[in-house]
Parts: structure tokens; C-alpha cells; sequence
């Protein structure tokens, strides 16, 4: 079936953005009051099914969150907002493969980190390699947590642009967007083991670079 997705719509100073999707009339519109109501499972069967305003409802869920991510790996509005596009315009494509074994915002996160990876450049590690210490201390999350939630946020944000790549869409997610080992771990296609060991070097090379 034939799909043309509308482009986004971008406000710069209220950071606001809008996706439509334009469907031929194969299949009626949904009430977007019934729409509304639907979860994850009932609105993907509707969107490959060819209701239309089924996607436009995903979009409405989770743009903020999507955006949100994007924003912190590029640190400005309109790159963020292609990113946040590109995601949605992916996930559009690739709903046949969504299999519901995570949350549909999991998904959507796992392609946004995959399109943002693409566009910023790779960096090499500041530090030692992941598998140079042997134990990892836990405790030290909660004070490096605080560190990054301070005032000095456009220096915490310049710090996590440096690190490597995994590293730095680990801390993304697990600081500002709070998602477990495990959700992040499912983002990644790692392990847990991979994503603890990841967030406690990039919290030792954000401390090396903001002092």
C-alpha cells in the first residue's frame, strides 16, 4: 500500500513538531476517541491494517520522549527534529517487525539511538578499555546520577558528547530518561552486564572531564 508520511512541522522556540501520516482511503477513519483508548497491541494491528490516524496516535504518545533523546545526542532543535523524523518514518516502515516482545516506547527508543549513532561522529574512549577493571561499584551511581542532574547541564551536555558511542546512549538513557539495565540493555542489544559495565566507565571519564 502506497504512503506518503507528511514532514514535520518544527517550532523553534517552543521545540514542538507534528507527523501525519497521509493514507488513501482503503479503510475507513477510526474515531480518534476509539483510537485514544486502544493499547500498544490493538493501535499496531490498526496501523498495518490501514486505519487510518492509528499511526498518528503512536506518534502523539511518544514524540516527546523520542525528541527528548535526540535532543541529547545533538544538543539542537532542528537536528533533533530531523532525527526524531527519521525515527518515526523507520518505525513506520518497520511496524510489520515490531513483535511486541518489549514495549512499543523500548522499540522506538532502540531505532532513535540507532539514528542518532548514524548522524554523530564516533569518538574514541578518553579512558581505559570497558574490560580494564574488574569490579564495578554500584554505589557510585547515585552521587555520579546527582553530578549529571546539576546546574552545569550545558557542560554535563558538551562531556557526554565526547564519550564513545555506547557509552554515551547508555548514560542518555539511563540518566535522563531512567529506563533499568535491562531496558537499556534491550535498546542496545547487549547484555546487562554490558550496560552496567558501560555506564560505570562513562561516569568515570564524565568525572575525569568535568574537573
Amino acid at each position: 500500500m502506497a504512503t506518503d508520511i507528511g514532514r514535520f512541522l518544527a517550532n523553534s522556540t517552543r521545540r514542538e513538531w507534528t507527523l501525519r501520516v497521509v493514507q488513501p482511503d482503503s479503510e475507513p477513519a477510526a474515531d480518534a476517541a476509539a483510537l485514544a483508548e486502544m493499547d500498544e497491541k490493538a493501535l499496531v494491528a490498526a496501523c498495518l491494517a490501514g486505519q487510518r490516524g492509528a499511526f498518528d496516535v503512536i506518534v502523539e504518545r511518544h514524540r516527546r520522549a523520542v525528541y527528548q533523546l535526540c535532543y541529547r545526542f545533538v544538543g539542537n532543535h532542528e537536528d533533533a527534529s530531523d532525527l526524531a523524523q527519521d525515527t518515526f518514518v523507520r518505525a513506520y516502515k518497520g511496524l510489520h517487525r515490531f513483535r511486541g516482545q518489549s514495549s512499543l516506547g523500548t522499540w522506538l527508543y532502540r531505532i532513535g539511538v540507532n539514528v542518532c549513532l548514524n548522524r554523530v561522529s564516533s569518538k574514541q574512549p578518553l579512558t581505559e578499555p570497558i574490560d580494564a577493571r574488574p569490579h564495578l561499584d554500584e554505589r557510585a551511581e547515585d552521587p555520579a546520577r546527582q553530578l549529571l542532574r546539576g546546574e552545569r547541564a550545558a557542560e554535563v551536555r558538551a562531556a557526554i558528547s565526547q564519550l564513545p558511542r555506547k557509552q554515551r546512549a547508555t548514560v542518555i538513557l539511563r540518566v535522563y530518561h531512567e529506563l533499568s539495565h535491562e531496558e537499556i540493555a534491550g535498546v542496545l542489544g547487549s547484555s546487562v552486564g554490558a550496560v552496567k559495565a558501560n555506564f560505570f566507565h562513562a561516569l568515570g571519564n564524565l568525572k575525569r572531564l568535568l574537573t
